[in-house]
């Protein structure tokens, strides 16, 4: 018996260890806070995308409330769809005041992510979840102020893939940059981080 709980005692610790290593790249004094690395705020940015309604979207779009913004494409087989289905697990645990909450879907596909594509695609996850694209340019436009990295990939076939940043860009109201939530964080670190952006909100309106 114990050695099964030192065993464990072991493995809890190398959990931990493995936790506190992200946190500490992520949110903690480790965060790499280097020129060009971090997102703008968004009262820094410049674009103009179009959502799946076809209205017209910007920065301003999203300054208000806090967002959460996503780069990925709709043929994504897997880290897209995987991360759009966190997105809406977090949405959900949140609850109600999940709607104060801006959450986007940016493409980094705009050939093949057309309006009418970013609206079916996005209908299969949480309601709150918006579908925005726009041409190249703009596209490339956007991921300069988020400092999002993209590469078409051409297969043999002729088909081709995207390699895009897989990461989730929270703001808070003022369109501050407050973290970027990683792919797969576990659903109790992502919503206490969105919870916070969103009490920042709330502070605000009370002061």
């Amino acid at each position: 018996m114990m050695r099964v709980a030192k065993i464990a005692a072991i493995g809890a610790a190398a959990v931990f260890a493995a936790l506190f290593v992200g946190w500490w790249q992520v949110d903690g004094p480790g965060a790499d806070s280097a020129p060009g690395k971090r997102s703008l705020p968004l009262t820094a940015m410049e674009f103009s995308l179009t959502d799946q309604d076809g209205r017209d979207v910007g920065p301003e779009t999203l300054i208000g409330e806090p967002s959460l913004v996503f780069f990925g494409f709709t043929y994504c087989p897997d880290v897209c769809p995987t991360t759009l289905s966190d997105i809406s697990g977090w949405l959900d645990e949140i609850g109600p005041d999940a709607e104060d909450v801006n959450t986007v879907f940016i493409t980094v596909d705009p050939d093949r992510d057309t309006v009418e594509t970013m609206a079916e695609y996005v209908s299969y996850f949480h309601p709150q979840i918006q579908g925005w694209t726009g041409l190249p340019d703009q596209i490339a436009a956007i991921a300069d102020g988020f400092r999002v990295t993209y590469e078409k990939v051409e297969a043999e076939n002729g088909e081709y893939t995207m390699n895009h940043t897989a990461g989730v860009f929270l703001f808070d109201a003022t369109g501050r940059f407050v973290t970027t939530i990683d792919y797969h964080e576990p659903l109790e670190f992502a919503v206490p981080k969105i919870r916070r952006a969103m009490q920042n909100r709330t502070e605000r309106a009370e002061s």
